[in-house]
């Protein structure tokens, strides 16, 4: 049987007398972006960071690639790169230089680094940057310098800690795109608490709140965990917030604009066809008719909440 990847057993850690992550477990087969979502505080960072070896856990195990962590750090952070929320760049430095220092740190042998920075500054798109100065680039090329160093030792785990934190929306664009293209071949792990984030780049998603996992599934189901409750309506005659809020079950009407309306009920067994009902009987000349998804936001919420 192939081992995974990556692979936590009951991982706790303690600061003091406070569990920041308590009796975590779960497995990354193989290759992908996965979501580790949750809120400030709510214990992702702690992990992140025992996943990188940057923290000693208080307990359990991690093992990248099948090697523990804890007894053989070196081995095993040889598979590993990370990219914290501030990269950690030497601005003074022009982009090749500080590749090349990263690449003798990730004692990549000297006869191929050379080659090891020409392959990572053509996989970021900042090969036409490689003779300026870190200092004079912009934050969305300062990122991809820092996933580059992430990348330049070919680890089979890329950790990326908030990677699109304070870029502008082309910028995200960007780093989202390469994000992608580097999980073709290898895991991504993106730390994030940002929605949209996740439902933009991420494949599968641990959430993690009060230092335990309260998800663990795709994209799609994290996206369908609350059962849709509210129905999206188009009525041409434009009936009046009153008279919708006589339909049976119905809490709450939204104003959408126009002829569009968003109807909230407490259970939407059979809502549809009462609201087929009453725009018959009333002549309101429903024109669109859809149940609509919880957002991300919703489900965040209420996931945050679970206990």
């Amino acid at each position: 049987m192939e081992k995974a990847l990556v692979s936590i057993e009951n991982l706790s850690h303690r600061y003091n007398v406070q569990w920041a992550v308590n009796d975590i477990s779960f497995t990354i087969p193989g290759k992908g972006v996965y979501g580790l979502l949750g809120s400030n505080g709510a214990g992702k960072s702690t992990t992140m960071n025992i996943m990188s070896g940057v923290l000693k856990q208080t307990q359990g195990h991690v093992y990248i690639n099948g090697i523990d962590i804890t007894k053989k750090p070196l081995e095993a952070k040889m598979h590993i790169g990370f990219l914290p929320q501030h990269p950690p760049l030497y601005l003074d430095n022009t982009v090749e230089e500080y590749l090349t220092n990263c690449a003798h740190i990730r004692r990549i042998p000297s006869n191929e680094i050379t080659e090891a920075v020409d392959r990572v500054l053509e996989k970021c798109a900042i090969t036409h940057f490689r003779k300026r100065l870190i200092s004079n680039l912009s934050g969305g090329y300062r990122q991809r310098v820092g996933i580059a160093q992430a990348i330049i030792h070919e680890p089979i785990l890329i950790i990326l800690d908030e990677p699109t934190n304070g870029l502008d929306p082309n910028q995200i664009l960007g780093v989202r795109d390469l994000i992608r293209d580097i999980a073709e071949d290898r895991v991504v792990i993106l730390s994030t608490h940002m929605l949209t984030e996740v439902n933009a780049i991420c494949d599968y998603i641990y959430m993690i709140e009060n230092g335990t996992i309260v998800f663990a599934g795709k994209t799609e189901e994290f996206d369908n965990y609350i059962a849709p409750n509210s129905v999206f309506v188009r009525l041409l005659e434009m009936p009046s917030v009153e008279k919708l809020m006589q339909i049976e079950g119905i809490e709450d009407v939204e104003e959408l604009g126009g002829t569009e309306y968003r109807l909230k009920f407490a259970n939407l067994n059979k809502a549809t066809e009462r609201i087929v009902e009453e725009s018959v009987k009333n002549n309101w000349r429903l024109d669109e008719i859809r149940a609509e998804k919880s957002s991300l936001n919703e489900v965040f919420s209420a996931l945050s909440n679970k206990k």
